[in-house]
């Protein structure tokens, strides 16, 4: 096997991971850059190889940056099957239609407005192209092993995470690698833990929280007390979420919290009908997480759906307190931005930072303490409260993934570490190599491997090893 990182290597976005052997290529995740204006620029790029010369996709979970180049290669060209999980799939049909049609109105309003350096403004892709995309997709079971082209078998086993979330294992030429996906936490209060892998040759993971540690805290009662002070100033809660997992762990914390009088009464608004055709798959896909079926339906009824822009307007416009919670987790857009730009500069409300916020966003930004930041070509005032709750991460931290790695029976002949910013990457290479002892390396953007040849690091980073 050969192994190539187009993506998801020197930044936590973007994963492409391309695996060839005997003449056959499989693409491990298509996502999307997101984060800093020079990564989202690579979405625009040539595409590194033909699309027509890949033979299959398999993809680990749903999320955009993992996923959301996908039509992009479509309209290039790819006629091959992508492969996932049957609730990845599912997902799929709400996240790259959303995305399309969301890019589309991006562009009308940048035309609109005239803010775009571009004249016209273009979509990356279309609703249309994510709709011929999701007819190239095929569900795969877990646990079992599909030979996808001549010679490559993959199996995947639930990683957490979110619905549908998968690790994958290839088997090629005597060689099994694997790739973790985006690992679940071992406690989560939803989404089961990740399954153990016992044995790999090579393996990458992702670094997402590689140099930190959730913290210990009761989120309930944190969150709580972040709203409470809200509602006191009559003021309005704001909730950038990503509309697949943090959503859901959001409303399942409001309705715990509601039940056992924690927080008063006051309505709470899911504005973002993605969010709302996610949350209705849970449901459906029970057997993936930890939900009771009371606990399910009671997550479900805590939040009004709102779905119209009409609305969606009229949220704007509350005079009493009240808890909002909108798509994208990092404020990158979506309807919060519209959010943002009403209730941002006043000094009442709360942005509360669910999660993890790449560089680069407008999420980071306002997390870092930005007095303003720019939406829709316009400098917006940050005067609202700014709070920040990480034990909402799905994602798990450093030690989690210390924790899942012990599973090993035997270290991989290496390790490479993809999908986090640079210093979490190395931070997590720096304790798997000295409380591990394994062969361990960060990858690089486009770097190739070839895995035949790989077992021990390369000089450079044997060097690297001697002076940790």
């Amino acid at each position: 096997m050969r192994l190539s990182f187009l993506g998801g290597a020197g930044t936590v976005t973007g994963s492409k991971y391309l695996v060839e052997h005997a003449g056959k290529r499989l693409l491990v995740d298509c996502g999307l850059f997101q984060g800093y204006k020079q990564l989202r620029l690579r979405n625009w790029d040539h595409f590194p190889i033909e699309p027509q010369s890949l033979d299959a996709i398999v993809l680990t979970h749903a999320h955009l940056d993992h996923s959301g180049y996908l039509p992009v290669l479509v309209r290039a060209g790819y006629r091959g099957p992508i492969y996932a999980t049957e609730a990845t799939c599912e997902l799929l049909a709400i996240l790259l239609l959303d995305s399309g049609r969301l890019q589309e109105e991006e562009a009308e309003y940048a035309n609109h407005r005239n803010y775009s350096k571009h004249h016209p403004a273009k979509p990356l892709y279309t609703e249309a192209d994510a709709e011929r995309t999701l007819k190239q997709l095929h569900p795969l079971p877990l646990h079992h092993s599909n030979e996808l082209v001549g010679g490559i078998h993959v199996k995947l086993r639930s990683a957490g995470h979110i619905l549908g979330a998968a690790s994958v294992e290839i088997q090629a030429g005597g060689q099994t690698l694997v790739c973790s996906g985006d690992l679940g936490r071992l406690n989560d209060p939803i989404m089961v833990a990740p399954e153990p892998v016992e044995h790999a040759d090579f393996l990458l993971v992702e670094s997402t929280y590689g140099n930190r540690v959730h913290p210990h805290q009761a989120t309930e009662q944190v969150l709580a007390e972040i709203i409470k002070r809200t509602a006191l100033r009559q003021g309005i809660t704001m909730v950038p979420s990503f509309a697949v997992g943090r959503a859901q762990l959001l409303m399942y914390h409001l309705y715990k919290m509601k039940q056992a009088g924690l927080i008063p009464d006051l309505p709470i608004y899911l504005n973002s009908p993605m969010a709302t055709d996610v949350t209705a798959l849970y449901q459906r896909f029970r057997s993936e997480h930890r939900l009771s079926r009371a606990d399910c339906e009671g997550m479900c009824r805590v939040a009004k759906f709102v779905r119209s822009v009409d609305e969606a307007k009229h949220l704007e416009e509350l005079r009493n307190p009240a808890v909002i919670i909108a798509g994208s987790g990092m404020a990158t857009g979506g309807r919060i931005l519209h959010h943002l730009q009403a209730l941002a500069p006043n000094p009442r409300n709360t942005i509360l930072l669910s999660g993890f916020q790449a560089g680069g966003t407008r999420g980071a930004l306002i997390a870092g303490g930005a007095e303003k930041v720019r939406i829709h070509g316009e400098d917006v005032a940050i005067r609202a409260e700014v709070a920040a709750l990480e034990n909402l991460s799905a994602h798990a931290d450093a030690d989690e993934i210390l924790q899942w790695l012990g599973n090993f029976r035997s270290a991989p002949r290496h390790t490479y570490i993809v999908h986090g910013e640079p210093d979490a990457a190395d931070s997590l290479r720096r304790r798997i190599a000295a409380e591990l002892g394994w062969s361990v390396s960060v990858a690089e953007h486009h770097q190739r491997v070839d895995l035949a040849a790989a077992g021990m690091p390369d000089r450079s980073d044997e060097d690297l090893l001697l002076h940790d």
